[in-house]
């Protein structure tokens, strides 16, 4: 696979990762099984998708003890990408960018990912009672430690449309320009899709101009622009889309036409090429340090999904995508 290189060159990572969030967390946890998500691992890091993107909240904490499994046996291989900052209580998810919480919750995820050291040790959310300085310095000496390679800042997503989207990007930034005074910022992750393309506008440039590499969360909408989902279809309720506006039966059947559009691309390169695949290489065209990193608990998609970074979208695709109708549908 293609590899691309992050945090001004310094780090080299498979062009498509693997969203290890699925496995434990938000999406139908009643087929969830073990075996294989761990399959699915070592499926990724057999094709070169060495970037394994994970968190200590998803489970909570059951996401990494399973990568660590995977870990244990081929660490040389992987690209570990974990984040701090967040915890789930019964009723809500909070943020906790205290210093001491900070140091501690790292031991932990070492502890559990059985390494040594972390590649990419993200923010997942800046506390608001705590300055971000202070919390991006404790993450800076955790590096200087030799805990962690480098160090990442998860931008919230964008959910009320492109103009909504400008103005939360633009406090994004400006945080980022903040913490960058206290030590480099190597990554950052935030959505990206066909559906979701608001990081276009200012965070994604932002990022392109000082060679931070950009991963592309949720790249397959949800898993909508795979074109596997039909329009009233059920989810479990513990999964995050029996919640989202854009996955009613309604809104669904509103924006089957991206869909469509996908698969017209697609099949002008062949009979085995997928929207999902068109999805995700619209994706890496977006940009020479963008990794998108779709989620998944299932070897069959990984394979898939790893395919399409030797898919390479021509001038009159990357057009007929961006004619593409916006989705209907958001959190607002």
């Amino acid at each position: 696979m293609e590899r691309r290189t992050i945090g001004a060159g310094a780090l080299a990572v498979g062009a498509v990762g693997l969203g290890c969030m699925p496995m434990s967390w938000a999406y139908s946890t009643s087929r969830q099984r073990g075996d294989e998500s761990l399959r699915a691992v070592h499926r990724a890091l057999d094709l070169g998708a060495t970037l394994l993107d994970t968190a200590d909240m998803y489970g909570p904490f059951t996401n990494e003890l399973l990568l660590g499994r995977v870990l244990k046996e081929r660490r040389s291989d992987a690209f570990v990408s974990t984040k701090v900052g967040l915890l789930v209580g019964e009723q809500h998810i909070v943020a906790n960018g205290r210093p001491g919480y900070v140091r501690r919750a790292c031991d932990a995820s070492l502890r559990r990912l059985q390494t040594d050291v972390i590649d990419l040790y993200q923010l997942h959310r800046a506390d608001p009672e705590v300055p971000v300085e202070e919390t991006w310095g404790a993450m800076a000496e955790l590096v200087r430690a030799g805990k962690v390679r480098a160090l990442g800042f998860c931008a919230v997503g964008a959910r009320g449309g492109r103009r909504s989207g400008n103005r939360l990007y633009d406090a994004t930034i400006r945080q980022l320009q903040r913490i960058q005074q206290v030590f480099p910022v190597s990554a950052v992750e935030a959505e990206l899709s066909v559906w979701s393309p608001e990081a276009l506008d200012t965070l994604l440039p932002w990022c392109e101009t000082r060679g931070i590499g950009f991963l592309a969360a949720m790249p397959l909408g949800n898993g909508f622009l795979t074109g596997t989902l039909t329009p009233g279809q059920g989810f479990e309720r513990d999964d995050l889309r029996a919640r989202h506006p854009r996955f009613t039966a309604e809104m669904m059947a509103a924006n089957q036409p991206i869909v469509v559009g996908l698969r017209r691309v697609a099949a002008r390169h062949g009979d085995h090429v997928t929207p999902a695949q068109v999805a995700l290489a619209w994706t890496l065209a977006q940009g020479r340090h963008v990794v998108p990193v779709p989620g998944t608990k299932h070897e069959r998609w990984v394979v898939e999904n790893a395919a399409a970074a030797r898919l390479r979208l021509s001038p009159q695709d990357l057009a007929e995508v961006a004619r593409l109708p916006g989705a209907q549908g958001s959190w607002e």
